[in-house]
Protein backbone atom coordinates (compact mmCIF):
# COMPACT_ATOMS: atom_id res chain seq x y z
CA UNK A 1 0.00 0.00 0.00
CA UNK A 2 1.49 3.28 -0.97
CA UNK A 3 1.68 6.73 1.34
CA UNK A 4 -0.21 9.90 -0.24
CA UNK A 5 1.79 13.03 0.75
CA UNK A 6 -0.59 15.87 1.50
CA UNK A 7 1.26 19.52 2.19
CA UNK A 8 -1.25 21.89 3.21
CA UNK A 9 0.20 25.83 3.18
CA UNK A 10 -2.66 28.08 4.70
CA UNK A 11 -3.32 26.70 8.29
CA UNK A 12 -6.52 23.82 8.09
CA UNK A 13 -9.24 24.14 11.02
CA UNK A 14 -8.40 21.32 13.63
CA UNK A 15 -11.98 19.81 13.51
CA UNK A 16 -11.94 19.99 9.14
CA UNK A 17 -8.24 17.55 9.76
CA UNK A 18 -9.40 15.38 12.26
CA UNK A 19 -12.66 15.11 9.93
CA UNK A 20 -10.89 14.36 7.09
CA UNK A 21 -8.21 11.64 8.98
CA UNK A 22 -11.33 9.66 10.19
CA UNK A 23 -12.57 9.33 6.86
CA UNK A 24 -9.92 7.88 5.45
CA UNK A 25 -9.40 5.66 8.24
CA UNK A 26 -12.97 4.34 7.35
CA UNK A 27 -12.02 3.90 3.69
CA UNK A 28 -8.91 2.20 4.64
CA UNK A 29 -11.34 -0.30 6.89
CA UNK A 30 -13.56 -0.67 3.93
CA UNK A 31 -10.41 -2.23 1.54
CA UNK A 32 -9.67 1.24 -0.51
CA UNK A 33 -7.41 4.62 -0.30
CA UNK A 34 -3.74 4.84 0.62
CA UNK A 35 -2.23 5.66 3.67
CA UNK A 36 -1.47 8.94 4.28
CA UNK A 37 0.96 11.48 5.53
CA UNK A 38 -0.01 15.39 6.11
CA UNK A 39 2.18 17.76 7.01
CA UNK A 40 -0.18 21.01 7.85
CA UNK A 41 -0.32 23.65 10.54
CA UNK A 42 -3.97 24.92 12.55
CA UNK A 43 -4.81 28.37 14.10
CA UNK A 44 -4.85 28.15 17.45
CA UNK A 45 -6.63 25.84 19.24
CA UNK A 46 -6.09 24.20 22.64
CA UNK A 47 -7.28 20.46 22.42
CA UNK A 48 -7.89 17.87 25.75
CA UNK A 49 -6.32 14.55 24.95
CA UNK A 50 -7.90 10.99 27.18
CA UNK A 51 -5.72 11.65 29.81
CA UNK A 52 -6.27 15.17 30.37
CA UNK A 53 -7.09 16.72 33.80
CA UNK A 54 -8.58 20.01 34.74
CA UNK A 55 -5.96 20.65 36.95
CA UNK A 56 -3.92 21.51 33.96
CA UNK A 57 -5.88 24.49 31.98
CA UNK A 58 -4.55 27.87 33.79
CA UNK A 59 -6.77 30.52 31.92
CA UNK A 60 -10.29 29.00 32.24
CA UNK A 61 -11.40 31.56 29.57
CA UNK A 62 -9.98 29.23 26.53
CA UNK A 63 -12.28 26.95 24.41
CA UNK A 64 -10.80 23.73 24.57
CA UNK A 65 -11.89 20.50 22.17
CA UNK A 66 -11.78 17.51 23.56
CA UNK A 67 -10.07 14.94 21.48
CA UNK A 68 -9.77 11.14 21.54
CA UNK A 69 -6.34 10.70 21.09
CA UNK A 70 -3.69 9.77 23.65
CA UNK A 71 -1.80 11.98 25.74
CA UNK A 72 -2.91 15.57 28.00
CA UNK A 73 -3.81 18.94 27.14
CA UNK A 74 -1.82 20.73 24.34
CA UNK A 75 -2.20 24.10 21.99
CA UNK A 76 -1.67 24.07 18.23
CA UNK A 77 -0.95 27.59 16.16
CA UNK A 78 0.46 29.34 13.56
CA UNK A 79 4.31 28.44 13.09
CA UNK A 80 3.74 24.67 14.74
CA UNK A 81 4.34 22.18 12.49
CA UNK A 82 1.75 19.08 12.52
CA UNK A 83 2.80 15.56 10.69
CA UNK A 84 -0.51 13.31 10.81
CA UNK A 85 -0.36 9.98 9.37
CA UNK A 86 -2.76 7.29 8.74
CA UNK A 87 -1.45 3.88 8.96
CA UNK A 88 -2.88 -0.01 8.15
CA UNK A 89 -0.86 -1.80 10.76
CA UNK A 90 -2.18 -4.94 9.56
CA UNK A 91 -0.49 -5.08 6.51
CA UNK A 92 2.26 -3.72 8.63
CA UNK A 93 4.19 -4.51 12.07
CA UNK A 94 1.06 -4.69 14.95
CA UNK A 95 3.71 -2.92 17.83
CA UNK A 96 2.40 0.45 19.01
CA UNK A 97 5.39 1.17 20.43
CA UNK A 98 7.82 -0.02 17.81
CA UNK A 99 5.50 2.84 15.75
CA UNK A 100 6.02 5.50 18.57
CA UNK A 101 10.27 4.53 18.57
CA UNK A 102 9.71 5.30 14.75
CA UNK A 103 7.78 9.02 15.01
CA UNK A 104 10.20 9.93 18.10
CA UNK A 105 13.36 9.03 15.58
CA UNK A 106 11.88 11.08 12.75
CA UNK A 107 11.85 14.27 14.70
CA UNK A 108 14.80 13.91 16.07
CA UNK A 109 16.56 13.31 12.47
CA UNK A 110 14.42 16.44 11.20
CA UNK A 111 15.73 18.65 14.04
CA UNK A 112 19.87 17.53 13.58
CA UNK A 113 19.01 19.09 9.95
CA UNK A 114 19.08 22.09 11.86
CA UNK A 115 21.71 21.66 14.12
CA UNK A 116 19.36 20.82 16.87
CA UNK A 117 20.45 17.74 19.27
CA UNK A 118 17.13 16.27 21.09
CA UNK A 119 16.45 13.30 23.18
CA UNK A 120 13.34 11.06 24.14
CA UNK A 121 12.31 10.63 27.86
CA UNK A 122 11.38 7.23 29.12
CA UNK A 123 8.80 8.94 31.62
CA UNK A 124 7.86 11.91 29.53
CA UNK A 125 6.46 10.87 25.54
CA UNK A 126 8.16 13.75 23.55
CA UNK A 127 10.59 15.02 22.11
CA UNK A 128 13.59 17.04 24.68
CA UNK A 129 16.23 19.67 24.09
CA UNK A 130 17.80 19.60 27.66
CA UNK A 131 14.49 19.77 30.15
CA UNK A 132 12.33 21.59 27.59
CA UNK A 133 9.76 19.87 25.03
CA UNK A 134 9.72 20.83 21.58
CA UNK A 135 7.27 17.99 20.04
CA UNK A 136 4.65 15.99 21.40
CA UNK A 137 3.49 12.91 20.49
CA UNK A 138 -0.02 11.63 20.63
CA UNK A 139 -1.85 8.91 18.62
CA UNK A 140 -5.05 6.61 18.46
CA UNK A 141 -5.65 3.09 16.43
CA UNK A 142 -8.64 1.22 15.93
CA UNK A 143 -8.41 -2.08 14.45
CA UNK A 144 -5.12 -1.38 13.83
CA UNK A 145 -5.05 1.57 11.53
CA UNK A 146 -3.28 4.27 13.57
CA UNK A 147 -3.71 8.03 13.25
CA UNK A 148 -3.29 11.41 14.61
CA UNK A 149 0.61 12.09 14.80
CA UNK A 150 3.24 14.41 16.10
CA UNK A 151 3.51 18.31 16.40
CA UNK A 152 6.60 20.07 16.80
CA UNK A 153 7.22 23.58 17.49
CA UNK A 154 9.22 25.77 14.94
CA UNK A 155 8.51 29.55 14.99
CA UNK A 156 5.12 29.43 16.68
CA UNK A 157 4.24 31.75 19.47
CA UNK A 158 5.25 30.01 22.48
CA UNK A 159 3.64 32.66 25.28
CA UNK A 160 -0.01 31.01 24.04
CA UNK A 161 1.67 27.89 26.40
CA UNK A 162 1.41 30.50 29.51
CA UNK A 163 -2.76 29.74 29.09
CA UNK A 164 -1.94 26.09 29.91
CA UNK A 165 0.09 22.94 31.32
CA UNK A 166 0.73 21.16 28.15
CA UNK A 167 1.38 17.66 28.55
CA UNK A 168 1.08 18.27 32.18
CA UNK A 169 4.38 20.10 32.34
CA UNK A 170 5.07 23.39 33.71
CA UNK A 171 4.84 26.34 30.71
CA UNK A 172 8.05 27.28 30.56
CA UNK A 173 9.53 23.82 29.92
CA UNK A 174 8.37 24.06 26.10
CA UNK A 175 10.73 25.35 23.06
CA UNK A 176 11.35 25.62 19.52
CA UNK A 177 12.91 25.45 16.56
CA UNK A 178 13.69 29.42 16.52
CA UNK A 179 14.13 29.87 20.05
CA UNK A 180 17.26 27.50 20.07
CA UNK A 181 18.55 28.11 17.12
CA UNK A 182 17.75 32.06 17.10
CA UNK A 183 16.80 31.90 12.91
CA UNK A 184 14.04 31.52 11.19
CA UNK A 185 14.19 27.46 9.62
CA UNK A 186 14.61 27.18 5.85
CA UNK A 187 12.99 24.25 3.91
CA UNK A 188 10.64 23.08 6.79
CA UNK A 189 8.07 21.22 4.74
CA UNK A 190 10.34 19.73 2.26
CA UNK A 191 12.72 18.21 5.35
CA UNK A 192 9.29 16.99 7.24
CA UNK A 193 7.88 15.14 4.21
CA UNK A 194 11.59 13.70 3.47
CA UNK A 195 12.25 12.21 6.74
CA UNK A 196 8.67 11.09 7.78
CA UNK A 197 8.03 9.86 4.58
CA UNK A 198 11.45 7.73 4.52
CA UNK A 199 10.91 6.58 8.22
CA UNK A 200 7.18 5.74 8.23
CA UNK A 201 7.06 4.17 4.53
CA UNK A 202 10.18 1.60 5.79
CA UNK A 203 7.61 1.38 9.51
CA UNK A 204 7.05 -2.45 10.04
CA UNK A 205 8.48 -3.76 6.40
Amino acid sequence: MSIEIKISKRPISYKTAIKFMENRVQSIKNGGTNELIWILEHPLIYTAGIRSQKNEIIDKSIKLIKVNRGGKITLHSPGQKIVYFVLNLNKRKKDIRALVTTIERSIIEFLMLYKIKSKIDKKNIGIWIGKKKIAAIGIKVTKWIAYHGCSINVVNDLSYYKKINPCGLNNKNITSVKEVTKTFPKKVNLNLKNVFFRNLNKFGI
